[in-house]
């Protein structure tokens, strides 16, 4: 059986069939389409819709989708304000808007958080096959997150944040994206560089792919600035991982690529302990930390996934 899918995301749609004895993207299938997050919301679905016509009829099939929050994804209903994305889709029940954008509609739609296909994809068919305990974090315009027990995204209790969005978390008093985002990376390096230029201007404006490159060159201000970041990011989520039993780690995302830079740094924050804080300050040293070898192919595995087990509310068993 192959399970039609897409992956959305901020620059393309992404389309393919998954494989589901496999649980891997058929061979061929995948397709990356153009996207404008900042279109009007009649430009947006058209672009989605185009994206999923070459996948054929799909009147019998249920269409899985990976999609950014914020997002009602039980209602297919957008929830993006002033996020600097997908902004046009703000109350758009974008389920409706696609099955009367496509000649013949699929027989259901099914959306679920980008990062929760992500670490479902991964622990399904990707780095964290065989482990009870994943959570999946991407590394992008922000933080990424999903906690799984068996599969099943915990998003409540007292083993998880809020939501089980790492998002919401702070470190040092500053909510974590003002930390570990895209735009806090270029903010922190942009600073730095004043700070020690003799010019007052404003250095020109650099990528974190251009921060990370310079910090593997030897930019001391580039590594400091990446270190700390992720520093951050494992320092506020080492009590997480602790709380919850996290076997593995795996972290995907556009920051995650230079993943030689963003490794040390990382560990250094998860292995870190904190006297002053007995109950979460201790060492997350119960697990592995990996990088994801095919992001884009766990999201669209892991939408999969849910879109064919979505009945069900308990822990999911790989092995059945």
């Amino acid at each position: 059986m192959n399970a039609p899918v897409i992956d959305v995301g901020g620059t393309h749609v992404t389309a393919a069939f998954v494989d589901t004895v496999r649980w891997q993207t058929l061979d061929g299938t995948r397709q990356r389409t153009p996207l404008r997050s900042d279109g009007s919301a009649a430009e947006i679905v058209a672009t989605l819709a185009s994206a999923i016509r070459p996948l054929g009829d799909l009147s019998a099939s249920i269409l899985g989708v990976s999609m950014p929050g914020p997002f009602d994804y039980d209602t297919g209903i957008g929830r993006f304000h002033d996020v600097g994305k997908f902004d046009a889709l703000n109350g758009v029940d974008v389920g409706s808007a696609l099955c009367t954008a496509l000649p013949t509609p699929p027989a259901g739609i099914v959306f679920l958080n980008d990062a929760s296909a992500f670490a479902i994809g991964e622990w399904i068919g990707g780095a964290a096959q065989g482990a009870r305990r994943v959570v999946g974090i991407t590394l992008g315009t922000g933080v990424g997150s999903a906690f799984l027990d068996r599969g099943h995204v915990i998003s409540d209790g007292p083993d998880v944040p809020p939501n089980g969005y790492a998002h919401l978390l702070r470190i040092d008093g500053q909510p974590l994206e003002d930390v570990v985002s895209r735009r806090a990376i270029i903010a922190a390096y942009q600073s730095a560089r004043s700070a020690t230029e003799c010019d007052t201007a404003r250095p020109p404006a650099v990528d974190v792919d251009t921060i990370e490159r310079r910090a593997a060159d030897g930019d001391a201000i580039a590594r400091g600035v990446i270190d700390h970041a992720i520093g951050a990011l494992g320092a506020a989520l080492r009590p997480w991982l602790v709380r919850f039993g996290a076997e593995i780690l795996v972290v995907g995302g556009g920051i995650a690529t230079a993943w030689e830079l963003i490794e040390p740094a990382l560990r250094d924050g998860l292995l870190r302990t904190d006297t002053a804080d007995p109950l979460s300050g201790q060492a997350w040293t119960g697990g592995k930390i990996v990088h994801s070898g095919d992001p884009e192919g766990s999201n669209l595995t892991g939408a999969a996934w849910h879109a064919l087990n979505r009945q069900t509310d308990a822990p999911l068993d790989r092995s059945a």
